[in-house]
C-alpha cells in the first residue's frame, strides 16, 4: 500500500483536480451531490484535494489496495441462482452527508420507525384502523407477509419492529423522499460495516480529519436493545440465516462475528413445551432472542410454507408463548407493501399527529376505484409496480415498468389486468435520483444512487446509523426505476461537526461484565462442519503426500528393476482406491500424479477435497480467524492455478509441496491461535480420526504384502517420521521397528496410537448427556481402542489387525456423529441435560 504522506507530482495535482471537476457534467435538471448551486460543495472539496495532492499514482495504489483488502477479508455477495460468489463491487469514493442533513433525515427515519411499529401492533391487536376504515381490509389480508398466526400476539417487550431499514432517495427539488421500507430481514448493515473498514484503511488520515462519525456505537446500542428484550439475565442471542446459499451470506456471518451472537439455521432450532432452544453438543439450551433473516413464511412449516425446511416446528408457539423476543416479529414484512406506502401520510396524523418528515414517493393503490382511473390517465408517466410485492401480472417478470415506455401490447395487457385486478398494482411518480461522484475509468462521473438507512430500537426510543448503505447505479439514468443489477456499494460518511468524535466501540462503558472463559455451547451444525473441515483438510494432505512421494519415487526409479517399482505401483494403487485417479486408462505416473492433485472432476483429488474443506469452513466462518480463512482460499486458489500445468514430475513435486505448505501454516494456525473451547475439540478429533485411518492405509498398503526397503521408505516418507527413524535405528528400515513408529508410537505425533489418545482426551471434556457417571458410546470406543493400542506388540502386527484398527477408527467416527451433530436423536429432556461446555 502507498503511503498517505506521498509527495505529489510536481505541478501536476492542482491541474488533475481541475481538470476532474471541468469534465464533471452533472446530469440536467438532477440534483447532485458533488457541484451545488454556486460549484464544487466544500465537503467534496476537501475529499478530492486530499486525493489530488496524493498524486496520480497515489490514487490508483490507494484504489488497488481497496481492491486487495476486498479480496483478502473476502467479502462477497451471490446473485439469485448463481453457485458461485462474486467480489463485493465497492465504490472507490464514498458518498457525504453533512451533519446538518444527516440530522433531518435521522429525524425522518426514526419518525417512520415509530409509525410502522405503531401501525403493526394494531393490525396484529386491536385492529382499529382497518375496523374504523382508514386502512382498507384488502391492503392488509392482500399481502402474503400478512402472518394470520400472529393476530392477537404480543411481542416481548411490546415491539414488533426492533430493526428497520429505509430506501430513501434526493428528487429533483433536492429533499429526500422514502422509496420502499425494509422491516422483513433487511440485509446491508453489515455490508455498510464492511465498507467503511475498506475506505476508512485505505484513507486513514482523511477519515480522521474529516471527522467522520462511526458505526460502532449504533451497533453497541442494538446489541444493548436485545440483550435488555430478554427475560433471563444472561440470555443467548441467535442471528438465524437460511444458510450458505443465502445472497448475503457473507454479511450474515459478518454480523454473527461482530456483534457476537451465535449464528444458527432452522435445523439448529427445537422448538418444545413452548420454549425456543438451539441443539448443541450439551443438549438443548434456550434461545432468548432471535434477529432473524428468513422471512416470515419459512420460520415454521407447521404453521406457515409447509415445504420449508429453513425454520423450526413450533417456532410460531414459542413466539405466542412469550418465551423469545424476535428482530423482528413475524409478519412485520408487511410494511414493506407499496400499497400500504400510499396511505401513510394519513396514518402519521392519525397514530402520531405528525406530518411524515421524510414523505413517500407519491404512491396511489389501484384497488381503490378513484386512484386506479388516475393512475391509468396518467399511465405514461407512472410507474407501475407489484402492490405487494416484485412480481405482478403483466410486468413480464420486471419489478416495476414506465407506461411510456411499454410496447403496446404489453401496455394493454398491463392495462387490462389493472382493470381487472387492480389491488394487485399501485402506480409511483417517476423519481429523478440525485447523483454522486463514482470513479470509472481514472475519471469523475456522475451516477445515481440510493442510500439505505438503518434504525434499532432502544429503550430511549430509535438510534439511527450515522450513515448506511448505499447503493450507485452503473448507468447515468436517474430514474429510481433503473437501479438494479450491476449497482456498487458505496460507504457513507457523516461528517460530523465537532473538533474530534470520541472513538466509538463495542465494549461496555463500565467495569461491570462478568469474566467468561467457555463462551458458550456449540451449535451441533457447526461442530459437524467443524470436525469435517479438520478431516478434509487432513485427507487433502494425505493425498498430497501419496502425489508427492509418487513423483519422488519415479525420479528416482527410471529403469530400476521391478522391485525399486513398487513404492510407485503402490502409490498409484492407492490414489485409484482413494477415487483420485480415473478408473480406467493407461496415464503415466505423471499424469496420475497431477490428477490426483488438481483435477476437480475426481472426488478424491487434492483440489476436490480442499474445495469440500472450504465449504465446510464457509457454514462456520464466523468461528474462523481472518487468516484462517484466507489460508483455506489460498490452498484452493493453488490447486486450482496448477490444473493447467504440465504434466512434468519437478512441476507437480513443486506444487504439491507448496501446497503442503499452506496446509502446514493452517495446521499451525490452529494448533497456536484457535481457542481451546469446544469448537477446537472438534476440529482437533476430525484431524486425529482422519489421520489414524489414512495411517492404517498406509501401513497396510506399503507395509503388507510382502514389503521391501523401498516400500517401507516410503510409509516412513508417508508418515513423516524418516528423521526420527534414523536417530533411533542405524539400520535399514526393518518391517517391526517401522509398524511401531507408525502404529504404536505415543511419543510420534503422527502415530495412530498418538491419535487415538487425543481423540480419548477430547471426547473425555466433552460435555455429556446425562449427568450419570457413565461412559457414552463415543469414548467407551475410544477409551477400549487406546487400551489396545498401548499394551500392542509390533512384532505381532499383521495387515488384518491393522485392517480392525482401521474399521474401529471408521466406527469411532460415526459414534462421535451420532452423538454430537444435528442428525442425532436427542430422547433426553432438557430438564437433565449437563450444565458443561
Amino acid at each position: 500500500m502507498a503511503v498517505e504522506s506521498e509527495a505529489p507530482l510536481p505541478g501536476e495535482d492542482a491541474a488533475r483536480l481541475a481538470a476532474w471537476i471541468a469534465t464533471y457534467a452533472p446530469l440536467p435538471g438532477v440534483p447532485d451531490e458533488l457541484i451545488g448551486p454556486d460549484g464544487p460543495r466544500a465537503h467534496w472539496s476537501r475529499l478530492l484535494d486530499t486525493l489530488a495532492g496524493l498524486g496520480r499514482r497515489g490514487v490508483e495504489n490507494r484504489f488497488a489496495a481497496a481492491a486487495r483488502r476486498i479480496d483478502d477479508m473476502g467479502f462477497t455477495y451471490r446473485v439469485h441462482g448463481e453457485a458461485r460468489e462474486r467480489p463485493w463491487p465497492l465504490s472507490r469514493l464514498p458518498l457525504l452527508l453533512t451533519e446538518s442533513e444527516w440530522q433531518e433525515i435521522a429525524a425522518g427515519v426514526a419518525q417512520r420507525a415509530e409509525l410502522l411499529d405503531g401501525v403493526l401492533r394494531d393490525i396484529y391487536g386491536e385492529g382499529r384502523l382497518v375496523a374504523e376504515g382508514a386502512l382498507p381490509p384488502a391492503v392488509v389480508a392482500g399481502s402474503p407477509e400478512f402472518i394470520r398466526p400472529m393476530c392477537g400476539v404480543k411481542a416481548v417487550g411490546g415491539r414488533w419492529l426492533r430493526f428497520y431499514a429505509v430506501d430513501i432517495g434526493r428528487g429533483p427539488d433536492g429533499k429526500w423522499w422514502v422509496l420502499g421500507d425494509r422491516a422483513q430481514a433487511p440485509s446491508g448493515a453489515g455490508y455498510a460495516v464492511e465498507n467503511r473498514l475498506v475506505l476508512a484503511r485505505a484513507f486513514p488520515s482523511l477519515f480522521r480529519d474529516m471527522k467522520v462519525r462511526r458505526l460502532a456505537g449504533f451497533f453497541r446500542d442494538f446489541r444493548a436493545s436485545l440483550v435488555a428484550a430478554a427475560t433471563r439475565s444472561d440470555p443467548r442471542i441467535c442471528l438465524m440465516t437460511p444458510g450458505p446459499w443465502s445472497e448475503t451470506y457473507t454479511e450474515q456471518v459478518y454480523l454473527a462475528r461482530y456483534l457476537g451472537f451465535m449464528l444458527v439455521e432452522g435445523e439448529d432450532l427445537v422448538a418444545r413445551d413452548g420454549k425456543l432452544h438451539v441443539r448443541t453438543v450439551a443438549g438443548l439450551k434456550r434461545a432468548d432472542v432471535v434477529y432473524r433473516r428468513v422471512d416470515a413464511d419459512w420460520l415454521d412449516p407447521l404453521e406457515a410454507n409447509a415445504a420449508s425446511h429453513l425454520g423450526a416446528p413450533g417456532f410460531f408457539e414459542a413466539i405466542r408463548q412469550g418465551s423469545v423476543a424476535l428482530a423482528n416479529m413475524p409478519g412485520a414484512g408487511l410494511v414493506e407493501s407499496r400499497a400500504l406506502m400510499s396511505f401513510l401520510p394519513t396514518l402519521a396524523q392519525r397514530l402520531l399527529g405528525e406530518n411524515l418528515r421524510l414523505p413517500n414517493v407519491a404512491t396511489w393503490w389501484c384497488g381503490q376505484e378513484a386512484e386506479r382511473a388516475q393512475v391509468l390517465r396518467d399511465f405514461d408517466n407512472r410507474a407501475i409496480a407489484g402492490a405487494f410485492g416484485d412480481r405482478a401480472e403483466g410486468l413480464d417478470g420486471a419489478r416495476a415498468a414506465i407506461g411510456a415506455e411499454l410496447e403496446p401490447a404489453q401496455r394493454a395487457r398491463l392495462i387490462r389486468a389493472i382493470e381487472t385486478r387492480g389491488m394487485d398494482y399501485v402506480g409511483q411518480e417517476v423519481v429523478q435520483l440525485s447523483t454522486t461522484p463514482a470513479w470509472r475509468d481514472g475519471a469523475l462521473t456522475p451516477r445515481p444512487f440510493t442510500l439505505r438507512i438503518f434504525a434499532a430500537a432502544t429503550r430511549d426510543g430509535w438510534t439511527i446509523m450515522p450513515g448506511g448503505f448505499c447503493r450507485v447505479s452503473d448507468r447515468r439514468d436517474a430514474r429510481a426505476i433503473s437501479m438494479g443489477a450491476g449497482a456498487q456499494s458505496a460507504d457513507v460518511w457523516v461528517i460530523g461537526e465537532t473538533e474530534r468524535e470520541s472513538a466509538a466501540t463495542l465494549l461496555p462503558a463500565n467495569n461491570d461484565t462478568p469474566v467468561v472463559r467457555v463462551p458458550g455451547n456449540l451449535p451441533s451444525r457447526a461442530a459437524d462442519n467443524l470436525f469435517w473441515m479438520g478431516r478434509y483438510l487432513e485427507r487433502a494432505e494425505a493425498t498430497l503426500r501419496v502425489v508427492r512421494c509418487l513423483c519422488n519415487r519415479m525420479t528416482e526409479t527410471q529403469g530400476a528393476a521391478l522391485q525399486g517399482r513398487q513404492p510407485v505401483e503402490r502409490c498409484e494403487r492407492l490414489l485409484l482406491a482413494w477415487g483420485a485417479s480415473p478408473p480406467e486408462g493407461t496415464e503415466a505416473g505423471a499424469v496420475i500424479a497431477l490428477n490426483a492433485a488438481c483435477n476437480p472432476d475426481l472426488y478424491g483429488s487434492a483440489r476436490a477435497i480442499a474445495t469440500q474443506a472450504k465449504r465446510a469452513g464457509y457454514i462456520v466462518r464466523e468461528r474462523l480467524s481472518q487468516d484462517m480463512w484466507q489460508l483455506l482460499m489460498r490452498l484452493e486458489a493453488r490447486l486450482e492455478q496448477a490444473s493447467g500445468a504440465a504434466p512434468l514430475e519437478p512441476e507437480i513435486l513443486e506444487m504439491s509441496e507448496r501446497a503442503l505448505y499452506t496446509l502446514a501454516a493452517l495446521s499451525g494456525l490452529m494448533d497456536e491461535n484457535f481457542n481451546r473451547a469446544t469448537g477446537w475439540s472438534f476440529i482437533d478429533l476430525g484431524k486425529r480420526v482422519e489421520r489414524a485411518i489414512n495411517t492404517c492405509r498406509f501401513v497396510r498398503q506399503f507395509a503388507d504384502d510382502d514389503p521391501t526397503l523401498e516400500t517401507l521408505d516410503a510409509l516412513l516418507e508417508l508418515v513423516d517420521t524418516q528423521i526420527s527413524y534414523r536417530a533411533r535405528y542405524l539400520a535399514g528400515p526393518a518391517l517391526a521397528p517401522v509398524l511401531d513408529m507408525a502404529l504404536l508410537d505415543p511419543f510420534n505425533p503422527r502415530s495412530v496410537a498418538f491419535q487415538v489418545r487425543r481423540i480419548d482426551e477430547h471426547l473425555a471434556v466433552l460435555p455429556t448427556l446425562l449427568d450419570d457417571g457413565m461412559m457414552e458410546p463415543q469414548r467407551r470406543l475410544a477409551v477400549s481402542l487406546r487400551a489396545d493400542l498401548e499394551a500392542a506388540d509390533a512384532r505381532r502386527v499383521d495387515g488384518r489387525r491393522v485392517l480392525l484398527i482401521e474399521q474401529r477408527l471408521m466406527a469411532l467416527a460415526n459414534a462421535i456423529s451420532e452423538r454430537y451433530f444435528s442428525h442425532a436423536s436427542d430422547p433426553a429432556p432438557a430438564d437433565r441435560r449437563s450444565k458443561l461446555a
